[in-house]
């Protein structure tokens, strides 16, 4: 509030005058008629219409093309399978476990993996710090399939270079899609780790030194949990990126959700239906991870206003919401002539 009473604008930009607001209608009714073109040529390209309509233009306000066609992927005949419970209980679920199961596994060993490799690069020894960026900055560089592919293909590459027998063990698809996800997203944490312990203020880390408290015990209970705290929109962020990764699996025959979407679109002809369900179920489980997210950032926001306002030092009374200047305005103040009960003090001889 001002002087006079009166709010001040939040805006960080001019307001737009006339003709920038002209302008601004003028660009928002050609976006809607572009999304429009955009939706009429989804729908009338997978509708099987849209070769009539080029075949003759002049059939494109025609009720007839704008039909559901039977033979196109908007019939309802193409979406029949999602009402058979055993399409979801032989195949959807399966896969959506084993997408579940691959991406939790892979974020936690991807969080450990970041926040050693991030402490890592924060050492006060340069070949520990050497070392770990080396790591990180190389796994960070290669393409997540590649990671994959050469994970599931290493019992090969240490046949040709360590001579070890072909066959001495075997790598699943599954621990393929585990290990490229925790080493790429591993890597990507540690950056995102690294820079949430530089954000903390560099006093705190004092003041534990000065209590005695060594560099394991400044990291593991000062320095991590508020980075942790104060990343999190970060952290959550490339979990769903993880989460969504995990469909690469596809590449290596793991089957996770969207093998399964692709084997039902191939068996029954409705590869559009099978990828907005597919699509549906992602979008509902990272919403839902990004909603876990905010709630633990709120929480955890909460759990710290009330430590503080509860802290209090020993044996002082809680002086309730007006605080201690509150009660030493309340309080009468001691004279120097009389003594803590308010008698006189004798005079000195």
């Amino acid at each position: 509030m001002s002087v006079l009473g009166q709010k001040q604008p939040t805006r960080l930009f001019d307001a737009p005058g006339p003709k920038a607001r002209a302008r601004q209608r003028m660009y928002s009714v050609l976006a809607c008629f572009l999304a429009m073109g955009v939706a009429a040529f989804v729908y009338l390209g997978f509708n099987d219409t849209w070769d009539e309509v080029m075949a003759a233009p002049g059939q494109l306000f025609s009720a007839d093309i704008w039909r559901i066609n039977d033979s196109g992927q908007w019939s309802a005949e193409k979406w029949d399978p999602f009402l058979d419970p055993e399409i979801w209980s032989d195949m959807v679920l399966p896969g959506m476990m084993n997408t579940l199961r691959a991406a939790l596994v892979a974020a936690v060993l991807a969080i450990v993996f970041g926040i050693v490799f991030g402490v890592g690069r924060l050492s006060d020894h340069s070949w520990i710090r050497a070392l770990c960026g080396a790591v990180v900055e190389f796994f960070r560089s290669i393409p997540l399939l590649i990671l994959i592919f050469f994970t599931l293909a290493s019992p090969l590459a240490a046949n040709q270079l360590l001579g070890i027998p072909f066959g001495t063990f075997q790598v699943d698809p599954l621990t393929a899609v585990i290990v490229g996800l925790t080493l790429y997203n591993g890597s990507v944490l540690a950056e995102v780790f690294r820079a949430g312990i530089n954000a903390v203020p560099q006093g705190q880390a004092e003041a534990a030194y000065s209590l005695g408290m060594n560099k394991p015990q400044v990291m593991g209970f000062i320095l991590i949990p508020q980075a942790v705290t104060s990343m999190m929109p970060a952290i959550v962020a490339q979990l769903v990126v993880l989460l969504k990764d995990s469909a690469l699996g596809y590449i290596v025959a793991f089957p996770e959700l969207l093998r399964s979407f692709s084997l039902i679109g191939t068996r029954f002809n409705n590869v559009i239906p099978a990828a907005i369900v597919c699509a549906a179920i992602y979008i509902i489980i990272n919403i839902s991870l990004s909603r876990l997210a905010m709630w633990l950032e709120r929480r955890n926001a909460q759990r710290g206003k009330a430590s503080a306002a509860s802290a209090t030092a020993p044996g002082v009374p809680d002086r309730g919401p007006g605080g201690t200047a509150a009660a030493a305005e309340a309080e009468p103040p001691v004279s120097a002539d009389r003594d803590d009960s308010g008698e006189p003090l004798e005079p000195r001889r």
